[in-house]
């Protein structure tokens, strides 16, 4: 046994049956360790090591798994930081096996040389370490999962050409200096501070218009976040990276919040007098409400996170489900719901707004009645993902997702590149689910189109459960073009903006995938009827308007002046921005009027 077959007998021994990496001669003897493995961990090949590391980290956002990525020495190892830096900052556990050049030629500059102790120091900051003796394997590979792990964090392990290729040392020489690590860990059950309990409870008991926000954090507690919300009569908003559970069929649940956002959380946030933050980082303290407006209670895991985004008056550390199920039988139950029912007509505007935009008449293709459409049509068990740009924004606003379905994207790097990766990886680990991935043409064109290449290698694992990769082509930045012209006061600057159209169902037909073409309304819902009903991959191209604004709940003062700024200079669709978005606020406003007509205007 080499080192190399001992680092993945290790790596199965602690639950890692699936690698994505790319092969090079850094990495030979894992290659080779790997085919003699028999499948068990096997290698997925992407086309990119940085769509391998975005796969890597889906599989632990969707399995709670650790998730394993694999990169050769010098280009290959640089290849991976950006899908790491995304299970990073999205606190995932994912455990990075990094090639490296023989210990003899390391300091001369030799060819791939690079120093990845180094370049890994901030995407892996919690454990990278380089394997200098075979006896090193064993308890390198061990801290690695248990940091990554405990962490929600990138673990690191450079392994020279020479190591990786030299006899295992299972077990280490009984000398001074040497280690003997073991597999194995429990999740551990983080309960919060008495003291800091009663003093939230207090705050909220106290409360008469109570506001929540859930994250990625708050996912393992639906159940939890349902009574606790009923019990306050609160309504809750949802983070991007918190999309399913409460599930969005929920009378009080107010939906997306911030530029993504609902005008039903809007509505909350400003009204609210008690803010309940729970399993959630949210950055953009401008959509919460005003400094001094609202009383605030945070539960967190990470004590390092509490209170940064708002000024709270109890910090509970602790686990979401262990701190609400603790929390309970301290909270009174409100008596008062004008404020749910106030928060509920608000839900159902909104709603009715959402159809009314989607419905509204586009060149070619509305995009928000592209997801409209497919809300109303996702099977049950879904996994859903989507990438950076102006789709997100419809990802958000119109999937009404319900439970045992799941969702994803790169919720903090924001990074354009995960959608279609997500959905591979989603494919691998859950063969029998339907996954649909929404994904922009700037995307697509980025890495998309290349990983349907992997597509088509696995295919005849990909059979049996719809795989749709929804194709937005619009042949715009859609969501940079939008942010030139609201935050820089700029005119969309075709030289940067504009992409070349591609036929992207054909180009699935090309690899002998399913391709589907729809750029008609009157088609678009039997255009997902057919995607849906396919038993394998399928690339459903809509071709939509690039001028439907994503535009937010409400536009701050700054943000209006930079757009009619920008119009002025001369913007090239400065008509069809100006009539489309006039029409989604007219939306809004004849919602709010008729929901305050007797019998709520129907």
């Amino acid at each position: 046994m080499l080192v190399a077959d001992f680092v993945l007998d290790r790596l199965r021994r602690w639950g890692v049956h699936r690698i994505y990496g790319y092969p090079g001669d850094g990495i030979n003897a894992l290659l080779g360790a790997l085919d003699r493995a028999d499948g068990d961990p096997e290698l997925i090949q992407p086309r990119h090591e940085e769509m391998g590391a975005f796969m890597a980290s889906a599989h632990a956002k969707f399995t709670g798994e650790l998730g394993c990525a694999m990169a050769t020495s010098g280009g290959g190892a640089i290849h991976l930081l950006n899908g790491l830096y995304d299970a990073k900052l999205d606190h995932q556990p994912v455990v990075a096996i990094v090639g490296q050049q023989k210990r003899i030629g390391l300091g001369s500059a030799f060819q791939q040389e690079i120093d990845p102790n180094t370049l890994y120091k901030d995407v892996s900051s919690d454990f990278v370490q380089t394997c200098m003796h075979p006896a090193q394997a064993r308890h390198l590979v061990d801290r690695a999962c248990k940091v990554a792990l405990t962490n929600r964090t990138v673990a690191t392990i450079i392994i020279p050409e020479d190591v990786a290729e030299a006899d295992a040392i299972p077990s280490p020489p009984r000398e001074h200096g040497a280690v003997f690590s073991g597999v194995g860990w429990s999740r551990p059950r983080v309960l919060p501070d008495p003291g800091e309990l009663q003093r939230a409870a207090d705050i909220l008991n106290a409360g008469g218009k109570v506001a929540m926000l859930v994250g990625q954090g708050a996912q393992a507690a639906g159940d939890e976040v349902m009574e606790v919300a009923d019990v306050l009569c609160a309504g809750v908003a949802k983070t991007s990276l918190g999309r399913v559970e409460p599930a969005d069929h929920l009378p009080y649940v107010t939906g997306p919040i911030g530029l993504l956002g609902s005008t039903a959380s809007d509505h909350m946030m400003k009204n609210c007098d008690t803010l309940l933050l729970v399993g959630t980082a949210f950055p953009y303290a401008e959509w919460l409400p005003e400094e001094g407006q609202a009383r605030g209670v945070e539960i967190n895991l990470d004590g390092r996170m509490i209170g940064v985004r708002y000024p709270m008056e109890a910090n509970v550390v602790g686990d979401a489900r262990e701190t609400l199920r603790a929390l309970l039988p301290l909270l009174g139950r409100k008596t008062d719901r004008s404020w749910r029912e106030e928060l509920e007509r608000e839900v159902d505007e909104w709603h009715r707004v959402l159809d009314d935009r989607a419905h509204d008449d586009a060149d070619p293709l509305n995009p928000e009645r592209v997801v409209q459409e497919a809300s109303q049509r996702l099977p049950d068990g879904a996994i859903v993902t989507t990438d950076a740009g102006s789709v997100a924004n419809w990802w958000a606003r119109h999937l009404k997702l319900r439970r045992g379905m799941q969702a994803s994207l790169a919720g903090n790097l924001a990074t354009m590149g995960p959608g279609t990766p997500y959905a591979i990886a989603a494919r691998f680990a859950f063969p029998d689910r339907p996954i649909i991935a929404f994904v922009g043409d700037g995307v697509f064109q980025m890495n998309g189109m290349l990983e349907l290449i992997t597509v088509k290698r696995y295919r005849e694992r990909f059979e049996g459960a719809p795989l749709v990769f929804c194709v937005f082509n619009n042949q715009d930045l859609n969501q940079v073009t939008w942010e030139q012209r609201a935050m820089a006061g700029d005119p969309k600057y075709p030289g940067s903006q504009w992409i070349p159209d591609v036929p992207y169902a054909d180009y699935a037909e090309m690899l002998g995938l399913r391709g589907i073409r729809c750029d008609s309304p009157d088609d678009i819902g039997k255009a997902w009827d057919e995607a849906l009903s396919s038993h394998g991959p399928c690339v459903l191209e809509v071709i939509v308007d690039p001028e439907i604004p994503p535009v937010p709940p409400h536009l701050m003062a700054e943000q209006a002046k930079k757009a009619v700024k920008a119009v002025a200079k001369g913007d090239p669709e400065t008509l069809g921005i100006a009539e489309k978005g006039a029409q989604q606020k007219v939306h809004e406003f004849t919602e709010s009027i008729k929901s305050h007509l007797p019998g709520g205007g129907r």
